[in-house]
């Protein structure tokens, strides 16, 4: 299967990537995402538990993925 990961603001600076495209097994998780992203080159500046959203909703790292959703990573929000 097929999902689209998209990284903002931070995380696609240090990714140098807005989005990226990963192959997975099915029956694969967020998990198994976060796994693939901390291999990508700058991935290393990431928090190793960042907030997850799947298809536009808050997920967990064991929430099951099926193809064609979109993961997105979001980094902190500061203001005020």
């Amino acid at each position: 299967m097929t999902v689209t990961v998209r990284f903002f603001a931070s995380y696609a600076e240090s990714l140098g990537v807005p989005s990226t495209e990963l192959d997975l097994d099915d029956g694969s998780t967020v998990d198994d995402v976060m796994k693939a992203v901390s291999a990508m080159p700058g991935s290393s500046r990431l928090p190793p538990n960042p907030l997850v959203a799947v298809n536009h909703s808050y997920a967990r790292n064991s929430h099951v993925l099926v193809d064609g959703d979109e993961v997105a990573l979001i980094p902190p929000v500061a203001g005020g």
